[in-house]
């Protein structure tokens, strides 16, 4: 399996966010892309490719121009403004407010596209945050090149971005843009398999009225989970996109069993929505020790994980989401894939 990974992804590290009350180091950092990747050349995966460099035309596919231009100048507003340090949003387009304009001043136009605190812009998080979408563009191009299956390493993750908001640790949804790209290059259908502890609220809101994207979610119950207001069960799709979201909302505390069981389920809905081809957003926040989620797997099932998937028996694109039980990504990570090309 062949591997795209861009060193640029240190370019971007977040000084510290909000957690349990006070200012934390933040769960999202260099070292995740960096064990993940020496897991996976200690056991042999495969090649690792550096990424293509993709005109922003295949980002504004998906994406808010708008949006795009802010990510790229938000941190030399932020120091025009006369602050430093990284750009930190603090005051959100709540219910009641305008959100037919937008503030001509930085703080406004962070907090109208962005949806948390905890995802700063430094003065080279741009550099990052485009390799990470290059990353994933450059592994849709393999599948339509014709590999059955290739790791797209992507750092910083993206499914929490929308078409116009970034959070949770995300500013462009890399797994929406590399589907985006498979559609455009002659896919008529693509299954985004989403097994990340939290809910891909942005990759839903991207595609919800559409039905050349079946969107499936195995992700924390959001009546206890960030993002806390997306990933309900009867959430299914709208106008074309009806029936195209299937989302599992799973307790605090789900193990294994309850946990595949959902995940049995979901691929059946992906076989029967038969798509060319599959993305899986690879979160792996679910093992039992991850610092921020609240499931129970173990090391080994995620080999199990990886096999069930393969069972799709599609060409299938992995795009590296979130985990944050850093020891361990690695290896969690990495079962998954060998354990899809070992089934």
């Amino acid at each position: 399996m062949k591997i795209i990974f861009s060193e640029d992804h240190e370019l971007h590290q977040s000084p510290g966010e909000l957690f349990l009350g006070g200012f934390t180091e933040a769960f999202e950092k260099p070292e995740r892309a960096r064990l993940v990747l020496a897991r996976a050349r200690e056991v042999g995966l495969g090649p690792v490719l550096a990424p293509e460099s993709f005109a922003l035309e295949a980002i504004t596919r998906i994406h808010d121009p708008a949006l795009v231009e802010l990510l790229q100048t938000a941190h030399a507003q932020w120091l025009a403004s006369g602050r430093s340090g990284a750009a930190y949003p603090y005051t959100w387009a709540a219910r009641g407010m305008r959100t037919d304009r937008v503030s001509k001043e930085i703080d406004g136009k962070l907090g109208f596209h962005s949806f948390d605190c905890g995802t700063p812009i430094t003065a080279t998080s741009w550099q990052a945050i485009k390799a990470s979408a290059d990353v994933a563009l450059t592994g849709a191009k393999l599948l339509n090149d014709g590999e059955e299956s290739a790791f797209a390493l992507c750092r910083p993750p993206g499914h929490h971005a929308t078409a116009s908001q970034f959070g949770g640790y995300c500013f462009l949804n890399n797994a929406a843009i590399a589907a985006q790209s498979l559609l455009d290059q002659g896919a008529k259908r693509v299954a985004i398999l989403d097994v990340d502890y939290h809910h891909g609220n942005g990759t839903q809101d991207i595609f919800y009225h559409r039905d050349d994207v079946l969107f499936v979610s195995l992700h924390g119950d959001p009546d206890q989970e960030f993002p806390y207001m997306l990933g309900f069960a009867d959430e299914t799709g709208a106008g074309a996109g009806e029936g195209c979201n299937v989302n599992y909302p799973l307790p605090w505390g789900t193990e294994w069993e309850n946990w595949s069981a959902a995940l049995e389920d979901g691929l059946q809905r992906i076989n029967a929505y038969a798509p060319d081809m599959v993305q899986v957003s690879l979160g792996v926040d679910t093992y039992k020790n991850d610092p921020i989620s609240h499931f129970k797997l173990e090391h080994e099932h995620f080999t199990r994980m990886g096999a069930r998937i393969k069972s799709l028996n599609r060409p299938t694109l992995f795009v590296m989401e979130g985990g944050y039980a850093v020891a361990e990504i690695g290896i969690n990570a990495v079962n998954v894939l060998t354990g899809f090309e070992a089934a």
